[in-house]
């Protein structure tokens, strides 16, 4: 008898054909969203300490800011924009990076940086925050779209150890995804004092930290009530109003940019990554 072969495991989720994820990435929104996206990543516990405790130096953010920020934006522009191969080889140097991160015996919290639950919350964060950047600088999506954009973004996970049905399958699912995994945030006073010397700049060279009060701003309103509550940070209706009034604009001047440069620092992280494989060098 013959023994049928087995089943490939799907590593993504289907995503509609002629959907271009070239068209929703931003890089004004991700420089802009990108700190309060770190807050709501590690406001769950084990990704807090997992982060802030990590034995990993060489690539930690208090120590090697410019190179954190390197292989930061370089996995998103993996994640959203490069081929299987690309994925598949970044997904190898993470791992061996990630699978030193792991609490030790007696710690506060315990934390493994390759648990796919952990990561699938990471993955909801960076989704979640995706959707907020868009639709404040450029309005809602037609729902056609937006279901595309949430298969696709579905790589934010899938791209580490995320295996695609822990995705919620739809964005209906998603949203009750997010009101019950809203219930672990909790961010204690060492995981809000780390993560306010990062907004604060205060890792980065003296100059840079002239930013810091703008930084601050746009971080604070980005980020959802709770999350903002979770770190004591204070917020008024005049700084809403700024804030919206912001966004839009920015909004409205992206849209008047051709693709290459909406797309840029991600498509030069992608060519960097490349580059980076065909001569042998470290990816992180």
């Amino acid at each position: 008898m013959a023994t049928s072969s087995p089943v490939p495991k799907v590593r993504d989720l289907p995503v509609p054909a002629g959907f271009d994820m070239r068209d929703h990435v931003s890089g004004i929104g991700a420089h802009l969203a990108g700190p309060a996206n770190v807050i709501m990543q590690l406001s769950w516990p084990g990704v807090g300490y997992g982060v802030m405790n990590s034995r990993v130096h060489d690539g930690a953010a208090t120590k090697r800011p410019f190179k954190r920020g390197r292989t930061t934006f370089t996995y998103l522009a993996v994640a959203l924009l490069g081929t299987d191969e690309d994925r598949a080889a970044f997904r190898k140097e993470v791992n061996r990076q990630h699978a030193q991160v792991v609490s030790r015996p007696g710690e506060k919290v315990q934390y493994r940086a390759m648990d796919p639950r952990l990561q699938t919350w990471v993955a909801a964060c960076l989704y979640h925050g995706t959707v907020d950047m868009i639709e404040k600088m450029h309005g809602p999506l037609p729902d056609a779209e937006a279901d595309a954009l949430y298969a696709h973004c579905a790589r934010f996970g899938t791209t580490l150890q995320m295996p695609a049905d822990a995705w919620p399958p739809d964005r209906a699912a998603f949203r009750r995804y997010w009101q019950e995994a809203e219930a672990e945030v909790a961010i204690d006073p060492a995981v809000a004092s780390y993560l306010l010397s990062l907004t604060r700049l205060q890792n980065f060279p003296p100059p840079l930290r002239l930013l810091a009060p703008f930084v601050l701003f746009v971080t604070t309103g980005f980020l959802p009530p709770l999350f903002r509550d979770a770190m004591g940070l204070p917020w008024t209706a005049r700084q809403q109003r700024r804030f919206d009034r912001l966004l839009r604009t920015l909004g409205a001047v992206e849209r008047r940019l051709p693709r290459v440069l909406r797309s840029f620092p991600f498509n030069l992280w992608l060519a960097d990554m490349r580059l980076r494989r065909r001569f042998r060098r470290p990816l992180v």
